[in-house]
């Protein structure tokens, strides 16, 4: 019996920012290329944001893509990446 062997299933990878501290009722909504941001109070939305970007400039410096990641590597650069 031949068996064809199937190609790997490729990686696909996002960010999802989900803010549910909204009291104000305005509908906020940030997407990129490999994200998407709903939802939170205007700081909350706007520290979600930069830390996206902030990540996404780190994987661009440690050249390296989101799906190229490990889960471990990918929360210790957005802990890094989070506004205090």
């Amino acid at each position: 019996m031949n068996k064809k062997r199937k190609k790997p299933a490729a990686r696909v990878a996002g960010l999802l920012g989900l803010g549910l501290d909204n009291q104000d009722g305005h509908k906020r909504i940030t997407t990129g290329d490999r994200f998407a941001i709903v939802g939170g109070s205007d700081e909350t939305h706007g520290r979600m944001t930069e830390t996206v970007i902030k990540t996404f400039e780190e994987l661009k410096t440690r050249g390296k893509q989101l799906e190229q990641i490990e889960p471990t590597e990918l929360a210790e650069i957005v802990h890094r990446s989070t506004p205090r």
